[in-house]
C-alpha cells in the first residue's frame, strides 16, 4: 500500500463470539499471537474468542485483552502483506492495539494491562450506580450544558461524531439528563446496556490504582505516529503516553477531533479488528474518507489496497 494511512482499532462493543477465527485457521502467527494471550491470562483465549459462551465474552475484564487479541491478529496479518501504517489511534480500549501495532507496548504487557483495567473499571462503581447514554442530534455545547444543569453527576464521555454523543456517570443523572436531551430535540437518547460510566469522574479514584500498575509495564517510543483520545495529539514521550491512558479512564473520548487531526494528513482509514462501528463513525466526521476494513480473510484478499 504506497499510501499514507491510519489503522484504526474500535474499542469495547465491537466483540462479537467468532472475531477473527478465519484469520486463526489460516495464518500460523496469528495463532502464536492467541496463544500467547492465553499463555499471559491462563485461559484458552482462542476457546473463549471463537466459542464463548457471549455472556462471558462480554465480561469486561475477559472482553477486553481478547478483543486486543483479535485486533492484533489482523494487523499481523497486514504486517504480514507489507502493509503499514502512518498513523495509528483506538477508540477507548482501542488505544492497546494502537500502542502494539506502533511497538510502543509489548503485546503480552498490553494483555495483562487490559485485563486488570477490565477488572478494576467493573468494580469501580457498585453494580446499578453507574450508567451511559449516546445522544444523537445534538451538539457539543448542548449536551454538556445540559450535563451541567443535571442534578447528580453526569459528562460528556465521548464525542465519537458529529451528532453522536455518549454521556456517562451516575445512573439517576443520566436518566435525568436522557429525557432533558429530547426535550432539547435530540432524536434519540439510547440508555446503554452497559453498568461501568466509563470515562467519567467516578473512574478518578480507580485510576490511581491503574496507574500503580502502569507503571511497571515498559512503553517506548512509537515507531508510527499515535494519536491519543485524551488530547487527539500526536504523543511521542512514553511518559506522556503513560499519563494519557490513565487520563482517559476518567476524560471523555475526543474521537471526533482525533479524525480530524489524521485528517489533515490523510484521509485512508483500514479499521483493524471486528465491525465497522469505527467506519461509520469516520465518514459521518469527513465524507471524503476511503476506509477499509480488516476482520476476515475474505477482507483482506479482496481488498484493493
Amino acid at each position: 500500500m504506497n499510501m499514507t494511512f491510519c489503522c484504526v482499532f474500535p474499542g469495547q462493543g465491537s466483540q462479537v463470539v467468532g472475531m477473527a477465527k478465519d484469520l486463526y485457521d489460516n495464518f500460523q502467527q496469528v495463532r502464536e499471537i492467541f496463544k500467547e494471550a492465553s499463555e499471559v491470562l491462563g485461559y484458552d483465549v482462542a476457546k473463549m474468542c471463537f466459542q464463548g459462551p457471549k455472556e462471558d465474552l462480554d465480561k469486561t475484564y475477559i472482553t477486553q485483552p481478547c478483543l486486543l487479541t483479535a485486533e492484533i491478529s489482523a494487523f499481523s496479518v497486514l504486517k504480514m502483506k507489507n502493509i503499514k501504517p502512518s498513523f495509528v489511534a483506538g477508540h477507548s480500549l482501542g488505544e492497546y492495539s494502537a500502542l502494539v501495532a506502533s511497538e510502543s507496548m509489548e503485546f503480552k504487557d498490553a494483555v495483562r494491562i487490559t485485563s486488570l483495567r477490565g477488572s478494576l473499571m467493573q468494580n469501580a462503581v457498585p453494580e446499578g450506580k453507574g450508567a451511559m447514554c449516546a445522544v444523537l442530534g445534538l451538539d457539543r455545547a448542548k449536551v454538556d450544558a445540559l450535563c451541567a444543569e443535571t442534578k447528580g453527576y453526569v459528562a460528556s464521555a465521548n464525542y465519537n461524531c458529529p451528532g453522536q454523543i455518549v454521556i456517562s456517570g451516575e445512573k439517576d443523572a443520566v436518566n435525568e439528563a436522557s429525557k432533558k436531551a429530547i426535550e432539547l430535540g435530540a432524536m434519540k437518547a439510547i440508555i446503554l446496556n452497559v453498568s461501568v460510566p466509563s470515562h467519567s469522574l467516578l473512574m478518578k479514584e480507580m485510576s490511581k490504582e491503574f496507574e500503580r500498575h502502569l507503571s511497571e509495564i515498559d512503553i517506548k517510543t512509537p515507531k508510527v505516529a499515535f494519536v491519543n483520545n485524551a488530547d487527539a495529539k500526536i504523543l511521542i514521550e512514553p511518559d506522556e503516553i503513560r499519563k494519557s491512558l490513565v487520563r482517559q479512564l476518567y476524560s471523555p473520548v475526543l474521537w471526533e477531533d482525533s479524525i480530524n487531526l489524521i485528517c489533515q494528513q490523510t484521509k485512508v482509514f483500514i479499521e483493524t479488528g471486528p465491525g465497522k462501528v469505527l467506519s461509520g463513525l469516520i465518514k459521518r466526521i469527513n465524507k471524503d474518507t476511503k476506509i477499509y476494513n480488516v476482520d476476515d480473510l475474505n477482507n483482506i484478499t479482496t481488498s484493493d489496497f
